[in-house]
């Protein structure tokens, strides 16, 4: 939990574990199908991941390494690695940053935008099947 202070509120009801149980098991579901898809297309959960983080990336297309290390949460030199091996399979490639010369900005290749572009359509689609199953929770204190 690092420097977060886990506090309590109002003790759980029977209710509250069920919400919270179930919502844990939409979650689970849909990273088991996520991580099932992506593999069928020859790529890691984390390439998918990074992919989408860079695509996602609010008001651009392209990210540098450090914000998609706090976008994936991940370390540095982990993301560095992952962009090496999505370079690699012609799913992203460096670019200088025309602003700043220690800067690299990563960006889809042509096929990697194929590939982001069928899966996230995949992955929008059992979010649609799943419905109410991934729905925060209702607190009997709310």
């Amino acid at each position: 939990m690092g420097s977060q202070t886990l506090t309590t509120s109002e003790p759980l009801t029977k209710s509250d574990f069920e919400a919270l149980a179930r919502f844990r098991f939409g979650i689970r579901r849909y990273l088991r199908f996520s991580e099932d898809i992506v593999r069928t297309l020859g790529l890691t959960p984390q390439q998918y991941q990074l992919l989408l983080a860079i695509k996602g990336f609010p008001d651009r297309d392209w990210a540098l390494v450090h914000e998609l290390a706090d976008r994936l949460q991940l370390r540095h030199h982990s993301v560095v690695e992952l962009i090496n091996r999505a370079q690699a399979q012609d799913l992203v490639v460096r670019q200088p940053h025309p602003d700043d010369n220690r800067a690299v900005r990563v960006v889809l290749t042509p096929h990697g935008e194929q590939v982001l572009s069928r899966l996230a359509s995949l992955h929008r689609d059992q979010l649609k099947r799943m419905g109410d199953a991934l729905a925060l929770p209702i607190w009997h204190d709310e």
